[in-house]
């Protein structure tokens, strides 16, 4: 079994201008027009069983809308295929973020998705405290965009240090820091996040991580803590997974990357 933790997919009109504003911010081609059926089949295709759609609100009014599409995602059958979709809401650091929370709770969804550089707040910002609180009293996941983003290439928002700090915080979040736990960050992830309770997933660290590093990150914060990613459209799932399956790890090291550890946080 597959299962990508790290995908991105948007209502069609939506789609339709945010896939070539963000390509041409991360100066990539991207693997699929952005929409949920598309994406459904490419999945389907590169033999992803299941996969998990991150919605982010980068303004406060996107709220609602984000997180009614996220929930009309969660679970959602892939027509004939055997794929299944789950989904994550996201919140804005914005007066109703508790309350939008709480919705985003009864929806059913299993989490939200913070990104800093595009929502343009820190890390550690009070609302969004407040909301690490009661993501960890409601056994809620938050997965971050780690590390460097081209949006904001001058300003790192989520540092190693800034998410060991969060994660020493609330030490019963259950955090996903995404990029291999912070892209071009990854001598820090050594140092300081390597060992902890913070998962990371493996998104684009088969274009930017030297195999080497990834096996010693992987061997020393254990394959429990690993999670499958793509950032697919701008990652592909099938040369990630060659990635990992050219490690040289356990079967139950990759079984446990691949989707047991998916599995277990989604509740699927």
């Amino acid at each position: 079994m597959l299962i990508d933790f790290h995908t991105h997919c948007f209502p069609p009109k939506v789609a339709e201008k945010a896939i070539p504003h963000l390509a041409s911010i991360c100066g990539q081609e991207p693997l699929t027009d952005g929409t949920f059926d598309d994406t459904r089949e490419k999945m389907r295709a590169w033999g992803v069983d299941k996969f998990l759609a991150l919605n982010i609100a980068t303004a406060p009014k996107q709220q609602t809308n984000v997180n009614n599409f996220a929930a009309s995602l969660d679970k959602k059958p892939a027509g004939h295929s055997n794929c299944v979709c789950r989904a994550l809401g996201s919140v804005h650091a914005a007066p109703d973020a508790l309350q939008e929370l709480s919705r985003i709770r009864e929806l059913g969804l299993p989490g939200v998705k913070i990104h800093p550089d595009y929502q343009e707040v820190e890390m550690d910002d009070k609302t969004l405290l407040e909301v690490y609180d009661l993501c960890s009293q409601w056994d809620m996941l938050c997965v971050f965009h780690a590390g460097l983003d081209p949006v904001s290439p001058d300003v790192t928002r989520v540092t190693p240090e800034k998410a060991l700090t969060i994660h020493k915080k609330f030490p019963k979040l259950k955090m996903v820091l995404a990029h291999m736990g912070g892209f071009a960050r990854w001598d820090e992830v050594e140092e300081l996040l390597v060992g902890t309770g913070v998962f990371f997933d493996t998104s684009l660290a088969s274009a930017h991580v030297p195999p080497e590093q990834a096996l010693r990150i992987i061997q020393n914060h254990g394959a429990e803590h690993i999670l499958f990613g793509s950032d697919c459209p701008w990652g592909s799932p099938e040369e990630g997974a060659r990635y990992i399956d050219a490690l040289p790890l356990t079967s139950a090291e990759k079984d446990r990357i691949f989707y047991r550890n998916a599995l277990e946080l989604l509740r699927w």
